[in-house]
């Protein structure tokens, strides 16, 4: 399902993400959009996401979204975004782990008036 407006963005890839939905997950960026692994390591494309996405799935990680922000460009074309919440899943040994989610996003208005992520930064550490 298309984001019709900036933060939908956000909400839909954790949606596909929680159903193991990996096109619908990757249908969300545009072809040559950015995604921060970790501070050390960007990837670019959707080969690429569609790789970190994966992995995401197999961690069978489950989200808690506390609240979902966007800040549009005065043209309305572009927006930052930005989820606050936390991410769990097993650990190692099987018990959960949750892990702090703060990330911090750019999503741009297409033609047919979607939205798509162009950077994605789950951590919103940034890079080095």
């Amino acid at each position: 399902m298309p984001a019709h407006k900036p933060e939908e963005c956000d909400l839909q890839l954790l949606e596909a993400l929680k159903a193991g939905d990996l096109d619908a997950a990757i249908a969300l960026y545009e072809p040559d959009a950015t995604f921060v692994v970790s501070p050390d390591q960007v990837v670019t494309g959707h080969a690429a996401i569609r790789e970190v996405m994966q992995g995401f799935i197999n961690a069978q990680a489950t989200f808690n979204v506390e609240a979902v922000t966007a800040v549009p460009s005065t043209d309305g074309t572009v927006a930052v975004t930005r989820v606050k919440g936390s991410s769990t899943s097993p650990g190692p040994d099987g018990n959960p782990v949750t892990t702090p989610l703060h990330s911090v996003e750019v999503v741009r208005k297409q033609a047919d008036g979607t939205w798509l992520f162009i950077v994605d930064d789950p951590s919103g550490e940034g890079i080095k």
